[in-house]
C-alpha cells in the first residue's frame, strides 16, 4: 500500500509541474518531453503495483503456503529508511515553495570576474558562465561561425537592439561577439540589479543580469551587461528593471579586456516576470554540432 502510494505521489507531483509550468523552473522547456514521460511511466507503475497487491492479497486468502512475511520481517529501520528516501523528495517537492536564483546565488556561486580567466583553461564543458553566453561549446568551430554570422546578419537589421524573453541569450551572445558593430546603436533589456564588488565597479555602475538555462537550472549561467545608470538612481540587489541606453566599450579590470557597456538613458523598475529565466536551444539543422 506504502509503495503504490508513493508512486501515486510522484505521478501527480511530475503532473502538477507539467500543468502549473513550474517544470520551466528546473529544466529548458525544449525538454519538456521528459516530464511527461515521467508522468507515464510513473502512472503505468502505479497501476502495475496496485494490481501486484491485489494479487498478493487473493494469494493470502488462498493460503497457498508461500511465504508473504518477507517484507515484514525485515528490521523496522530498513524499512523506514528505504520509504523516506523516496518520501522526502516527494515531500519537499510539493511543500516547499519554488525558489529561483537571484543576485544571492550570484554571489555565492563565486561571481568573480578575477577568476574568469583560470576557469576558461578548464574544462569548457564545466566551467560557469558569467556575462556572455557561451555556445562554441556545443558546435564545431565552422559550425558556430555559421551560427554567429546567421544571429548577425539578423540583429545587425534592427535600429534598435530589443532584447526579449526569446531572442536574450542570441541578442547577448552576438552582442560581445561583435561589440563594433553594434556601437552607439540603442539596446534595450530587461534583468536584474547585481550591484557585484564596490572595489570594481565606478559611479552608477552596476550589473544587469538575468539567468539563463541551457539544459537544466544545475548548468545556468547568469548573463547581461555592465551599465552606467543616470544619477539618482538607488536600486537594490534583485531589484527587476527594463534598461535602454547606447552601447559602448569600456575596459574591465578583471576581465582584462574591453566588454560591452550600456550607458543607460532610460531605466524604469518592473515586477519580477512571471518567467525569470531565459532558455535557448540549439537544434538548428543547417549546424555542425560538436562531437
Amino acid at each position: 500500500m506504502i509503495r503504490s502510494l508513493i508512486l501515486m505521489g510522484f505521478t501527480y507531483f511530475f503532473y502538477y509541474l507539467y500543468a502549473s509550468g513550474d517544470n520551466a523552473k528546473y529544466i529548458n522547456m525544449k525538454y519538456q518531453y521528459i516530464n511527461i514521460l515521467g508522468i507515464i511511466l510513473f502512472a503505468i507503475l502505479t497501476i502495475v503495483q496496485i494490481i501486484n497487491m491485489a494479487k498478493d492479497e487473493k494469494e493470502v486468502e488462498c493460503d497457498c503456503g508461500h511465504n508473504h512475511e518477507h517484507e515484514k520481517n525485515k528490521p523496522w529501520y530498513r524499512r523506514i529508511l528505504f520509504y523516506a528516501i523516496f518520501i522526502f523528495p516527494l515531500i519537499t517537492g510539493l511543500c516547499l515553495p519554488i525558489a529561483t536564483l537571484d543576485s544571492t546565488v550570484v554571489k555565492s556561486k563565486g561571481f568573480s570576474f578575477q577568476s574568469l580567466n583560470t576557469l576558461q583553461k578548464g574544462d569548457q564543458f564545466i566551467k560557469p558562465q558569467y556575462l556572455k553566453p557561451d555556445t562554441s561549446i556545443f558546435f564545431g568551430k565552422d559550425g558556430y561561425l555559421d551560427l554567429m554570422q546567421q544571429e548577425l546578419d539578423e540583429f545587425s537589421k534592427m535600429k534598435e537592439v530589443a532584447l526579449n524573453d526569446d531572442n536574450f541569450l542570441m541578442g547577448m551572445e552576438t552582442l560581445y561577439n561583435f561589440p563594433g558593430e553594434f556601437m552607439g546603436k540603442t539596446v534595450s533589456y530587461k534583468g536584474f540589479i547585481y550591484h557585484g564588488e564596490k572595489n570594481e565597479l565606478g559611479k552608477n555602475q552596476v550589473f544587469v543580469l538575468r539567468f539563463g538555462v541551457i539544459h537544466c537550472v544545475a548548468d545556468a549561467g547568469v548573463y547581461g551587461m555592465l551599465v552606467e545608470l543616470p544619477d539618482g538612481q538607488h536600486l537594490k540587489n534583485d531589484q527587476w528593471v527594463n534598461v535602454e541606453g547606447k552601447l559602448s566599450t569600456i575596459y574591465y579590470q578583471p576581465f582584462k579586456s574591453n566588454i560591452p557597456y550600456l550607458k543607460v538613458t532610460k531605466v524604469n523598475q518592473t515586477e519580477k516576470p512571471d518567467e525569470p529565466y531565459t532558455f535557448r536551444g540549439y537544434d538548428n539543422p543547417n549546424i555542425k554540432k560538436q562531437k
